[in-house]
């Protein structure tokens, strides 16, 4: 699989998912609760930089 294909899968999947009855109210309830919304942010950055450095891994760096 492409690694377009794959972005696309994944953006499709979350959107799915986030439209979800039960996940919306999950967030509802992180978004009132401040030490909740802050491990959340701190959880999400971690996650998000590490999905960079196996992207970066995977695909390798560009050498121009």
């Amino acid at each position: 699989m492409s690694a377009v294909r794959l972005a696309v899968a994944v953006v499709s999947t979350a959107l799915t998912i986030s439209r979800h009855p039960v996940v919306r109210a999950g967030v509802a309830a992180v978004v009132s609760n401040p030490k909740a919304r802050e491990t959340a942010i701190t959880t999400t950055r971690s996650v998000a930089y590490n999905a960079g450095v196996i992207a970066r891994h995977v695909l390798g760096r560009n050498k121009s």
